[in-house]
């Protein structure tokens, strides 16, 4: 059975099992013909199938007339952000991001450097599904350009961002431990790092492309890199998946700072040195509204995605925005997830505040997160989602994205699954026990109308 997974974003799957050359061809081409002509950048991350992968890509788009720009293994921030500042006419980043070895995938990304918008991803589905492989002549074959500097550029203006003072920064002589999952990080994170004036404890920072453990971020996966924190005596930890654009953080103390405190930390910072709009998803915690409540500016979300957040964020003129996975986007730089500005950003917090990571921690407003899923299997999604909004009609209720409820003391997100028949459950209380209580209780709710 093929693992191919299709989405607004690009397309991922197993190599070998759905993911194959002529697939890689064919969205490839399609995406081609989007474009139209031009020039599209193109980087990957370091697993081991990039190579081939990228190879193909840019094989394609070299006949179907498009000039390549070659920025090799890095970030996919690097890649949008090099979209933008080599005024491209689009890009593509080979990452399955935190998914395991065997897989692969093709973001594709508009002029902007942003993934593609629903309306774009139309354009290229009819595309799709016209299914007409044409190529160019011998004559009229695109170009390859290696574009080496693309990496250097991005830590450059990563160091010179408004609000990061790098010598102030380099004063506190942080010592860091630094986890890439040998992923894309590895060739960009110790060098950013070492710009800073830290001293960095490389952990999973070989350059083989092999993931030594699951490489989602997610604590159950950080164990020995938590340890590894605390018996180094490092002020933080560092941690980064495979394609670079979700950061998450140990304290000083070997525990983890939480995912959704990193974003909830960088709206502080920014919004302490400028006021306005911010923009979150409708999973992102509660504890941004408290934050930006205290500095007199508003909050707006968007359904789930970075694209979604982006779109809502230029709606609003928004000045910091992001995703509670650790994802940081800061439109000063560019209009994507990007853990090298949340970095910087979070090197910065803790240089003006004086405070350790742990500290920081405290000083933010104090939320818990609770995850459920419950599988459906014959039963309509939609289905069940109309009657939650049936039951709970007199609510606050947002229906942008599945269902959101906000109580007073909780919130509740019920979402679908595109890939899987499965419904979502994301609670967010005071405490981590009224969390999972509450999370506990929906779910039996979904249970009484699927019988």
């Amino acid at each position: 059975m093929s693992t191919l997974m299709v989405s607004i974003s690009g397309i991922r799957g197993i190599v070998g099992n759905g993911f194959d050359p002529e697939v890689i061809v064919k969205y490839t081409s399609a995406y081609a013909e989007f474009i139209g002509k031009g020039n599209v950048v193109v980087g990957r991350d370091a697993r081991v199938s990039g190579e081939m992968v990228n190879s193909i890509v840019t094989g394609t788009l070299l006949a179907k007339g498009i000039d390549v720009i070659d920025i090799g293994i890095c970030p996919t921030p690097t890649v949008q952000y090099t979209v933008k500042t080599q005024n491209a006419s689009g890009g593509i980043a080979i990452s399955a991001s935190h998914n395991p070895n065997e897989w692969n995938a093709l973001k594709f990304l508009n002029s902007t450097g942003q993934f593609m918008t629903p309306d774009e991803h139309h354009s290229l589905k009819m595309i799709l599904e016209k299914n007409d492989l044409k190529f160019s002549v011998w004559n009229s074959i695109g170009k390859r350009k290696v574009f080496s500097e693309a990496l250097d550029k991005h830590i450059n203006d990563v160091l010179n961002l408004k609000h990061i003072n790098i010598d102030l920064i380099r004063k506190r002589k942080f010592k860091v431990l630094t986890d890439c999952v040998n992923g894309a990080g590895v060739y960009v994170i110790p060098k950013l790092l070492k710009e800073f004036g830290c001293e960095v404890i490389e952990m999973n920072c070989e350059t083989s492309g092999i993931f030594p453990r699951l490489p989602e971020p997610l604590p159950e996966n950080l164990t020995e890199t938590m340890t590894a924190v605390k018996s180094a005596k490092a002020d933080l930890g560092i941690v980064v998946d495979p394609d670079v654009d979700r950061l998450v953080l140990i304290t000083n103390e070997g525990l983890p700072f939480g995912e959704e405190n990193t974003i909830t930390q960088a709206v502080k910072f920014v919004l302490s040195k400028e006021k306005g709009n911010v923009a979150v998803n409708l999973s992102t915690t509660r504890a941004v509204d408290d934050v930006a409540s205290y500095f007199n500016c508003k909050v707006y979300r968007s359904a789930v995605g970075e694209a979604n957040v982006v779109k809502k964020m230029k709606e609003v003129s928004a000045v910091i925005g992001g995703e509670g996975s650790g994802g940081v986007i800061f439109p000063a730089l560019h209009y994507g997830r990007d853990a090298l500005v949340g970095i910087a950003i979070t090197l910065q917090h803790l240089t003006e505040s004086g405070l350790k990571l742990s500290q920081l921690k405290e000083s933010l407003p104090q939320y818990f997160i609770s995850k459920k899923k419950i599988e459906l299997e014959n039963i309509n999604p939609d289905l069940v989602i109309s009657k939650l909004i049936e039951k709970f009609s007199g609510q606050n209720l947002n229906t942008e994205d599945g269902l959101k409820i906000d109580f007073n003391d909780h919130w509740v997100h019920f979402r679908k699954s595109n890939t899987e028949p499965i419904i979502r459950i994301i609670t967010e209380a005071k405490t981590n026990k009224q969390a999972e209580k509450f999370s506990s209780d929906y779910l039996e709710e979904i249970k009484k109308i699927c019988q």
